[in-house]
């Protein structure tokens, strides 16, 4: 069908990839321990936007473009990695609710429109989303296939579509450990800084990546 082959292993191999650790997962888990699932879950569905536009502009050639232009690659390499920078940057130097307890408070909670945002840009500036696609999904399409953008898009909505039932579940669980856990509001501020840092050392990582 489309020219489309081996769907069982594109269908493994791109939950494999989905599990492997990276900004789009730690957001999702960050949110949900301080938020709940309801939070970690708009993260998911944000980042899952993000891959759409992703698929898309890859399906219609534009991505081609980062994969040739070391000019474009850099800019939306730069973007991504100021992105992530002032993702980090907000999480270190975010301030809780004034409370009268002594122990120092959870950092404020973020709006759902928000974090979805903070998704969307944080997977959509990645330019190495766009070369993975590139390189990636063309594997499991026929050279001969009549309907190549399509076959790549039908492929790549299967790939998101796994990739949120992950993103999902890694929100759901975040949040069962967290609640299960429950750890003082001091600690939830200092667990929201250590994933800032982890986010700038995102940042700084793409900032330097090559082509």
């Amino acid at each position: 069908m489309l020219g489309i082959h081996d769907l069982g292993l594109f269908i493994v191999s791109g939950l494999l990839l989905n599990i492997a650790p990276g900004p789009d997962s730690v957001l999702i888990m960050a949110r949900s321990a301080t938020q709940g699932w309801r939070a970690g879950s708009a993260a998911a569905l944000g980042i899952g936007a993000g891959t759409i536009v992703h698929i898309l502009a890859a399906a219609l050639g534009l991505s081609a473009l980062l994969a040739t232009s070391a000019t474009a690659f850099g800019l939306i390499k730069l973007l991504g990695a100021a992105y992530l920078l002032y993702v980090g940057a907000g999480m270190l130097l975010a301030r809780g609710k004034p409370a009268a307890a002594a122990e120092a408070p959870p950092p404020t909670a973020l709006p759902y429109r928000k974090i979805f945002a903070q998704g969307f840009w944080t997977n959509l500036l990645n330019p190495k989303v766009a070369l993975f696609f590139l390189a990636f999904v063309p594997q499991f399409i026929a050279p001969d296939a009549e309907h190549k953008a399509l076959a790549f898009i039908v492929l790549g909505a299967i790939f998101d579509f796994n990739g949120m039932l992950w993103c999902h579940f890694l929100a759901w669980s975040t949040a069962m450990a967290s609640r299960r856990v429950r750890l003082p509001g001091r600690w939830t501020a200092w667990l929201n800084r250590v994933i800032g840092a982890m986010f700038v050392g995102f940042g700084l990582k793409l900032a330097l990546a090559e082509r």
